[in-house]
């Protein structure tokens, strides 16, 4: 598969400001989310979810200060959908968010939804899905915010949006059965069939010597994070995850999934040759290695069309950019001292029905029967009391303007991103493997100008630190965007100044409409109780543990216990079945006739 990146191309003329994109205050997309063939990877066709019967998705280009609405109709016929702009604070309009059960309904077929928001972040974001375990089967896409009054304009001559991403050829309803069972008692992920990049392989990119390139690179992918660089070239980043930062070098970045970088790349001025651009994806995540797996995908920049363009170099290791280091091109001081502390310990284990999943503080995050802002926004007083959003949605209620610490402490032997809604934080800590939890009386100096960003990785058996200020009134999720690990109940919910929430939030008509038509009720506590908004009987609850005793080891070999018995009876079976040989036919006759027994 090749693709030309000119349709993901757009570029800048830096003196003057211009950019090739629609110029409108408000900007309208009427979408109707359908079923599409794909195959990106030109290794198998399947089924993908795309927006009015194409994939990929469109790149969205905004300018800073527009107004986006989105018409969503689904018309997939056989799931609900949902629709997330990853990154976007949603100042104002947490009701627009996205993820389901937390902020909104999902929308069945044949429904339509309407999202209503102004963009007043520049910087690289994206677009995807918030229904459970279904972004990966196609619904993500590239958006871009262009700011007029970036610190780097005049500093490039264009922009290019680009992407990374994992793909799977199976889709991921039968994926996450197959995940979330009995039969995977370790919780082993499905690893991807290929990486993509622009949702194709073999990309071409066609340059000019000596001009500068501005790239927005996202990892749009479910699974794996991706190490990236362009041979024989160095890349200034400037921007992650929305956020301007200083300059720095690098010759090779790691992006997780749901990260974001803008660099500047400027191009040598030597035609004569074609440079590799490689994505591969981390290997360390995966569970097994299939012989068939290839971890890159590379594409080029073009130089000379009648130049060869050369496979990638192998790397004898990975030695990423350390994005701790980057400094807030804004100079934004580290906040003072918490006014509160949300702990999270983070645990894999197997409950009840065999099956694995994943804990903040032994709790596996279950949704409630009442999205948790409709909960907020309709229990009065009472929102202010944590019980209301039940006891399997790990929720926390945050005062208005607090200064808020996140504190994660890794107990599993995995890298995992986590990305918080509404809000991008200070990343104060992040400790090396095997650290341990974070011991507030034993830790290095926090930077005085932390690096901000909405997604960060911790590190296996290790820790991190984030603090952001409480400044966003609205119910926010905290969740590892795995999203095998959110479907398996990685995830918390941050309650924010809820009583400021019940002054100044509204829900739209037509949200309700779609909760009436999934028949998912919209007042009242966790449960649906809207009389004792404090009794919680009725709502929806985790798998019940595993008896004392059992572990994911005593699992797998109780499976394959019970496979080696059944197979054994039927083995039995079969061979009581069989009709007897002469010779065995005569040798029960001699047995029955020694012991005294009859054979007429």
């Amino acid at each position: 598969m090749a693709l030309s990146l000119s349709n993901f191309l757009y570029a800048i003329l830096a003196t003057s400001g211009h950019v090739l994109a629609v110029y409108a205050d408000t900007v309208t997309f009427n979408w109707n989310i359908t079923w599409v063939r794909a195959n990106p990877d030109g290794m198998a066709e399947r089924p993908t979810i795309g927006i009015n019967g194409q994939w990929p998705l469109p790149l969205l280009n905004i300018t800073k200060g527009d107004n986006i609405v989105v018409h969503l109709n689904n018309m997939l016929g056989n799931q609900s959908t949902s629709m997330h702009f990853h990154g976007m604070f949603q100042n104002g309009t947490n009701e627009m968010d996205g993820p389901v059960g937390v902020t909104q309904c999902d929308v069945p077929p044949g429904s339509s939804f309407t999202l209503n928001f102004t963009v007043d972040q520049p910087g690289t974001y994206w677009y995807h899905s918030h229904t459970r375990g279904q972004y990966p089967d196609g619904l993500r896409g590239q958006l871009v915010v262009y700011d007029p009054e970036n610190p780097y304009l005049g500093q490039y001559d264009e922009e290019v949006a680009l992407t990374l991403s994992d793909w799977y050829h199976d889709e991921m309803p039968g994926l996450l059965a197959s995940f979330i069972n009995y039969k995977n008692p370790t919780g082993a992920e499905p690893v991807p069939d290929s990486a993509l990049m622009n949702d194709t392989q073999n990309l071409t990119f066609a340059v000019q010597p000596g001009k500068t390139y501005f790239f927005r690179l996202t990892n749009i992918g479910a699974f794996a994070g991706q190490y990236f660089w362009i041979e024989g070239h160095t890349m200034r980043i400037i921007e992650v995850d929305g956020v301007y930062t200083e300059p720095a070098e690098a010759d090779m970045i790691y992006l997780t999934a749901a990260q974001r970088y803008g660099f500047l790349v400027t191009m040598r001025n030597d035609s004569s040759a074609n440079f590799a651009m490689t994505g591969s994806m981390d290997t360390d995540l995966f569970d097994t290695l299939p012989p068939t797996l290839n971890a890159n995908v590379t594409g080029w920049l073009v130089y000379n069309n009648a130049a060869p363009k050369q496979s990638a170099a192998l790397l004898d290791a990975f030695e990423p950019f350390d994005d701790f280091t980057l400094i807030p091109q804004d100079g934004m001081s580290l906040y003072e001292q918490a006014d509160y502390t949300v702990s999270l310990d983070l645990t894999m284990n197997n409950l009840g029905d065999g099956a694995n999943y994943a804990f903040f503080n032994d709790i596996t995050y279950t949704a409630p029967v009442v999205p948790t802002l409709y909960s907020a926004l309709t229990t009065g007083a009472n929102a202010s009391d944590v019980t209301v959003y039940g006891g399997y949605t790990n929720s926390y209620v945050l005062q208005k303007d607090d200064i808020v610490d996140i504190v994660l402490n890794n107990d599993d032997a995995g890298k995992h991103p986590f990305h918080l809604h509404g809000h991008n934080f200070q990343a104060i800590v992040r400790s090396e493997d095997d650290w341990g939890h974070y011991d507030p009386n034993n830790h290095s100096a926090f930077p005085a100008t932390p690096m901000r960003r909405d997604t960060l990785m911790v590190r296996p058996q290790g820790n991190f630190v984030v603090r952001f200020k409480a400044d966003n009134p609205g119910v926010w999720f905290f969740h590892c965007h795995i999203d095998w690990h959110l479907a398996s109940g990685l995830a918390a919910t941050l309650i924010e100044a809820p009583l400021e929430m019940q002054k100044t939030l509204s829900i739209p008509q037509n949200h309700y409409d779609v909760c009436r038509a999934a028949g998912v009720p919209v007042a009242g506590n966790a449960a649906g109780n809207t009389v004792n908004v404090l009794d919680l009987e009725g709502e929806n609850e985790m798998v019940h543990p595993l008896p004392a005793g059992f572990t994911a080891k005593g699992i797998v070999a109780l499976v394959f216990s019970c496979i080696s018995a059944f197979l054994g009876m039927a083995v039995i079976a079969w061979y009581g079945a069989a009709p007897l040989s002469s010779a065995e036919l005569a040798s029960a006759k001699r047995f029955i006739a020694k012991h005294g027994g009859s054979t007429n």
